[in-house]
This record gives C-alpha cells, sequence and structure tokens, in this order.
C-alpha cells in the first residue's frame, strides 16, 4: 500500500513553503500519495501588508489547501514545518496542533509517523531547539518519530540530524540545493518507513 503523507507546514515568505515542496516532492518520489497543506494565518492583514515579501507569499500561496485535523486522520505520517519563533514552533502550527486534542482524546494520533523541517534567519537561531519542541507533541501523541539522522551523505553536508533546516538570513540567502536535497531526502525517508508499517 502507498503510505499517505501530510506535509503540513506554516510560512510566512516562503522559505518554509518551498522546503515543504521539497519535502513533498521527495515522498511522491518514494510512492506516496501526498497532501501539502498550510495552516491559517493568524497575523493581522495590516502587519502581513506592511511586508512585501510575506504579502506577496501569501497571495502566492492562497490556493494550497488549509490544514484540518482530518488530515491528520487521513495520513499514515505526518511532517510539519515551522519557522523558529524565538527558538520554538510558529504560533500558526502551534495553534493548528492545539486543535488535534479530540483527535488525541480519541488515540487517532497515535501510531503514525512523524517528522518536522524548520529555517531561521540567522546561523544557530534555534533550530534545533525549535525541532525538539515540535517533537514533545509527537511523543504526547504516542507518533512515530523518523528523523533523517545521519542517515545518507547530504545529512553529513547539511548538519542537522533532526531534520532539514535552512539559514535565509533575513530573506538574503534563497533555499540552496543542500536544503533542498536534504528536504527531498527527508520526505523519501519518511515515506519509506511508513511504508515498512503500512506493509507490517
Amino acid at each position: 500500500m502507498s503510505p499517505k503523507i501530510a506535509v503540513i507546514y506554516y510560512s510566512s515568505t516562503g522559505t518554509v513553503h518551498e522546503l515543504a515542496e521539497a519535502v513533498a516532492d521527495g515522498a511522491r518520489k518514494e510512492g506516496a500519495e501526498v497532501r501539502l497543506l498550510r495552516v491559517s494565518e493568524l497575523a493581522p492583514e495590516e502587519a502581513i501588508a506592511s511586508n512585501d515579501a510575506w504579502s506577496a507569499h501569501a497571495a502566492a500561496t492562497k490556493d494550497i489547501p488549509i490544514a484540518t485535523p482530518a488530515d491528520i486522520e487521513w495520513a499514515d505520517a505526518v511532517v510539519f514545518g515551522t519557522p523558529t519563533r524565538f527558538g520554538n514552533i510558529a504560533s500558526q502550527l502551534k495553534q493548528f496542533i492545539d486543535t488535534l486534542g479530540g483527535l488525541w482524546a480519541q488515540g487517532k494520533l497515535a501510531d503514525k509517523v512523524y517528522s518536522g523541517f524548520t529555517a531561521t534567519a540567522t546561523a544557530h537561531g534555534g533550530q534545533e531547539s525549535t525541532l525538539l519542541a515540535l517533537y514533545n507533541s509527537v511523543h504526547h501523541f504516542g507518533g512515530i518519530l523518523v528523523t533523517p539522522g545521519y542517515t545518507d551523505p547530504v545529512k553529513f553536508v547539511d548538519g542537522n540530524p533532526y531534520g532539514t533546516s535552512h539559514v535565509n538570513g533575513q530573506g538574503a540567502i534563497p533555499v540552496d540545493d543542500t536544503a533542498r536535497a536534504a528536504a527531498v531526502y527527508q520526505g523519501k525517508r519518511v515515506a519509506a518507513i511508513a511504508a515498512r508499517f503500512n506493509a507490517a
């Protein structure tokens, strides 16, 4: 059975969105059925309009579906993407995770594969702490955490075993080939592990 994978992310100016697309591409290459989904924006319109990159990205991605708890229930594996906010996950993604209490109470978050990816404005800007904070929720779900580790040569180049990450330098550093390759690999790895659980 082809695994069903939901790639659920928040991105304000597009870096995490690009990584999400690469993760989804990797999962599809491994034969997965993929839903690429964004979470709802919480910031006021005036804040978005005050930043050209933010408003442009919001307009460019307006047709990407908004994630719902039903997407989590559908999925065999979920890959969350978030920018770093003071070493933690973005409030938009956290708000979505906080809507999953009903599924959690029914045991419907357990026994799924989970993984995560992130981006920061600065080097060492909280990438690892953000992913570790995200993974706290996975432990509460009873989920199966699948990180990339150092299981492929690309991980020795990108250097983050917790998940794909990229430093965007306040928008000055585009997503590069290394980050894109790491994200594709992460998507493939999640899909491959999810397929093993399906086969079992």
